[in-house]
């Protein structure tokens, strides 16, 4: 079987009922992504509404992308043991009691409390809620069209929350991002039983307690590396230890599970060309592109002198970007096939992310809002085109998994981008000495770490290309003897 199984360019239709189901699925997904991102651009806001020191400001983030990352694969499976509905049902009323509470937070402790019980509540809702996508639909064109509209509002919610986070905090509150999905969460709880069935695996084995503890200790242990870094350096005993701790766990893990008769996670899957090569590439698009927003927000606002305001609005053409190519994205990939557009996805915004090494101090505009929009467009096709491939060719029964190993993923990818393009840029800036102007040396910072994003984007491409070709479908019984005669 190949990742390129649809080969009509007329894209299938939904059905109404469908059509709910994909809305309440891919909304679930949106609001998540969308509350990954919504406070980072009102952090000095809400420091100052609550008392942060400013040094802990980062855990504001920090500790919704700990408890999301890290427990992914064991929510993941634990939907495919114990119910798929009942998991989303569960994760999505503790998201909506969490965003309640940081609504109505009246310290920094309750606010980090809150952000912590969102983040566990996604780890617990996005694998269920992709899972359910997928076993909604046979593998083929609705698939196809239904993770299509999921990969666009996943990037749209990531992208959206930046730039609506600073509007909704300037004209209402802070606290707004944050009640708003009180509401939504209530009507989910209430629509979800009604239209999906319960989705769970026939055999409900025990679940593996050693790999749950190696894999989220690992996971978190290396996320909680990776953030770290961006205020400790990367040479920091907290950050090494964390990672190095990580290593062995997740190292400890995969000696473990290859000993288990019941394992968290089935290597088999794992060893799956399909199912790792393209999660990398999954792991590199989003890395990229979280990366990328993170060192034009320092250009317009340090070089530029754009206000917060302004500078969001200015990302409005990654949004437009990923509408347009959520609205095509399905034609396309009947068009050329789920390879092509994964490949074409990763080199587009390879080009685009790496042209911006042409802005300049009082020019480049129009560049940066053409190739912002062509790398979000392409960032889209990307994501759709990995999760595709890592998720077919995967029974049922073990898609919790597919979809667990997906978002992690995603979820390392929003995690590694910015520290690690933050910390080759600030090593430029620093190199340049002290007697250089702060502006030209965030240029010459912002420069060199667009130029390694397009690099490693063009090397993702290039590894897309070769390592996730398909396979030929060899002659059918009936064709072979027509061809030798």
């Amino acid at each position: 079987m190949t990742t390129d199984t649809s080969n009509e360019v007329a894209s299938p239709r939904f059905s109404g009922r469908q059509w709910v189901i994909v809305v309440l699925l891919c909304g679930a997904q949106f609001m998540l992504a969308l509350d990954f991102s919504i406070l980072s651009v009102s952090l000095p806001v809400i420091g100052a509404d609550l008392g942060f020191a400013f040094n802990d400001l980062q855990w504001i983030v920090t500790a919704f992308a700990l408890p999301s990352g890290g427990l992914l694969l064991l929510f993941g499976r634990a939907a495919d043991l114990y119910g798929r509905r009942t998991w989303f049902l569960v994760g999505m009323g503790l998201f909506t009691a969490a965003s309640l509470l940081g609504g109505l937070a009246w310290s920094p402790a309750v606010l980090i409390a809150a952000r912590a019980g969102q983040g566990l509540a996604a780890a617990m809702l996005t694998p269920a809620a992709m899972s359910l996508l997928t076993t909604s639909f046979d593998e083929g064109g609705l698939r196809e069209k239904a993770l299509g509209i999921n990969g666009t509002l996943l990037s749209l919610g990531f992208l959206t929350g930046v730039v609506f986070g600073g509007v909704i905090t300037d004209l209402t509150s802070w606290r707004v991002t944050l009640l708003i999905n009180v509401p939504i969460g209530v009507l989910a709880v209430i629509a979800a039983p009604i239209l999906i069935r319960e989705s769970r695996n026939a055999d409900t084995p025990r679940l593996d307690l050693i790999g749950a503890f190696t894999v989220t200790g690992g996971l978190l242990s290396v996320i909680f590396g990776i953030t770290s870094a961006e205020r400790n350096g990367w040479s920091s005993p907290v950050t090494l230890g964390s990672l190095a701790l990580g290593v062995v766990l997740l190292t400890a893990f995969f000696l473990a599970e290859s000993r288990v008769k019941n394992p968290l996670v089935d290597l088999g899957v794992l060893r799956k060309r399909t199912v790792s090569w393209a999660n990398t590439m999954g792991l590199i698009t989003f890395s990229m592109m979280t990366g990328m927003v993170f060192l034009l927000t320092l250009y317009m606002q340090h070089v530029r002198d754009m206000t917060p305001l302004a500078t969001g609005f200015t990302f409005s053409a990654l949004g437009v970007a990923a509408v347009v190519g959520g609205a095509v994205s399905a034609r396309i990939v009947g068009a050329l096939g789920v390879h092509k557009v994964l490949v074409l996805g990763l080199l587009l915004q390879a080009v685009s992310t790496a042209s911006l090494v042409l802005l300049s101090q009082d020019s480049g505009l129009v560049l940066l809002l053409t190739a912002t929009a062509v790398g979000g467009f392409g960032h889209l096709l990307a994501v759709v085109g990995y999760m595709i491939t890592a998720t077919s060719g995967i029974r049922d029964d073990q898609q919790g998994l597919a979809t667990g190993l997906a978002y992690t993923a995603q979820q390392l990818g929003l995690t590694v981008g910015t520290p690690i393009l933050g910390t080759i840029a600030a090593a430029r800036m620093s190199s340049l000495g002290e007697g250089v102007a702060q502006d030209v040396a965030t240029l010459s910072g912002a420069h060199l770490g667009v130029l390694v994003a397009g690099g490693v984007l063009l090397v993702g491409a290039l590894l897309a290309m070769v390592l996730l070709r398909p396979a030929r479908q060899a002659p059918s019984e009936t064709e072979a003897p027509a061809a030798a005669r």
